[in-house]
């Protein structure tokens, strides 16, 4: 399962993205638990690329995911920034500064592509099948 959405570049694209990326993730079966995090990656991906980066040179930003076998990898595609996405370490005071530390905690791994104007940041996150066969499975593998 994969998808891709072009999103105008505005803070209302967020609640968008969570949305469509937690129905299909629901729909596939994956454990709430893993939905609820890729969510809350995307929605860090997203408003940092709103906060700090340009629109694509269609106004836009795009988010994608694809899902296999037991994991997930979610993008979020913009025009690019004066600097380059790192997680930051905030003081306790800080306002801001904690989105890609969220998702260095919560994916197994993040990075960042550069492809002509473009900058996509990604994060790969497990995501077990929460269907009945999938318990199975895991069980039949672990004993």
């Amino acid at each position: 399962m994969s998808s891709v959405v072009l999103l105008p570049y505005a803070p209302s694209s967020v609640a968008v993205a969570r949305q469509r990326l937690s129905t299909d993730l629901r729909d596939c079966g994956v454990f709430s638990s893993a939905i609820d995090d890729a969510v809350l990656v995307v929605s860090e991906l997203l408003s940092n690329a709103l906060r700090h980066a340009h629109p694509l040179p269609s106004g836009m930003v795009k988010v994608a995911w694809l899902r296999n076998e037991d994991h997930i990898e979610v993008a979020v595609s913009d025009g690019g920034a004066a600097t380059e996405p790192r997680a930051g370490r905030p003081t306790l005071s800080s306002l801001g500064g904690r989105g890609l530390g969220i998702v260095e905690y919560v994916a197994e791994s993040w990075g960042v592509r550069h492809e002509g104007d473009m900058t996509t940041v990604w994060a790969i996150l497990p995501a077990p099948d929460g269907t009945l066969n999938g318990q199975v499975h895991a069980l039949r593998e672990a004993g």
